[in-house]
């Protein structure tokens, strides 16, 4: 049985925006986290997004610890093998599965054998990342919204062979730290991004087709569906480029509609990637968050 309360350190793979969110989220909650990368360039500029990030929450009231002692609880390391005593792992390296399969393939033979093994893809097969593993019945999906701090929602994703004490002990962590989860069976996109993506497209290709301007397509979804954000400004939130991938690994998956917009390959093409490279949709300072 994988039980929270033998759950102390947790090992994050990737110091990107997403897994320094987790790796924040995660020492918020008491848990020591060990953070690895490939470059230490990546290392200490995650620990910059968290440092700003820990300082926003405590100017807002929203942070019980001082920053420092909830950065005392992240250590950071370039050597997987330093993972070797984590009774948790999390994966959030970049989208794309041989890369995610390697690093489930290398961590199989360094962590625990009763050790959960979770990713956070957006939209790739869990079932086929758990397959590098000899142990698929412990990987499961642990997909957490951008920016992990501020958003409440994890999906946790059961592939064809998570086990039901790995599903339980997803979601008890998740909610460990805060979150509220639903769950998702390994079909592509899971809930979220199956239906967001399309979502998003449609909003691009509205403005792309002069139906309005970009302001008023954002202020009419968020007016009229009472969503906090409307298409463009949350694919600017997200990445245009991780956007475009997800679309088309969509398309892949299941057919034509989830084809991406043309603007959209254009913009990514242009580096116009959002909030990330300061322009998008909408313009920003540079690594705005």
């Amino acid at each position: 049985m994988h039980e929270l309360d033998d759950v102390d350190a947790v090992g994050v793979i990737g110091a990107g925006t997403m897994g320094g969110g987790i790796a924040q989220v995660a020492a918020t909650a008491g848990y020591e986290v060990v953070v690895r990368d490939v470059e230490t360039e990546y290392l200490d500029r995650g620990l910059e997004r968290i440092d700003s990030s820990l300082d926003r929450l405590a100017d807002r009231g929203s942070l019980e610890e001082d920053p420092a002692a909830v950065r005392e609880r992240i250590a950071t390391t370039t050597d997987l093998d330093e993972l070797a005593d984590v009774d948790l792992t999390i994966e959030a390296v970049i989208e794309d599965l041989d890369v995610k399969r390697d690093v489930f393939a290398d961590l199989d033979g360094i962590v625990g054998p009763d050790v959960p093994m979770a990713t956070n893809t957006s939209t790739l097969s869990v079932t086929a990342i758990a397959s590098a593993t000899d142990r698929p019945a412990s990987v499961v999906g642990l997909h957490f919204m951008n920016p992990v701090p501020i958003m409440e929602g994890v999906e946790v994703v059961r592939g064809e062979r998570t086990g039901a004490d790995v599903l339980e002990f997803a979601h008890a962590f998740a909610e460990d730290l805060g979150k509220t989860t639903w769950e998702s069976a390994d079909k592509p996109g899971f809930v979220t991004n199956r239906i967001l993506m399309p979502w998003i497209n449609e909003g691009i290709r509205a403005y792309d087709e002069g139906v309005a301007s970009k302001e008023d397509i954002d202020a009419g979804m968020r007016l009229g569906t009472n969503v906090p954000m409307g298409p463009l400004e949350l694919a600017d939130r997200i990445g245009l480029d991780v956007v475009l991938a997800a679309s088309e690994t969509l398309r892949e998956e299941l057919g034509d509609r989830y084809t991406p917009a043309y603007l959209l390959k254009r913009k990514v093409e242009a580096g116009d990637l959002g909030r990330k490279s300061g322009r998008g949709f909408y313009e920003y300072e540079r690594d705005e968050r």
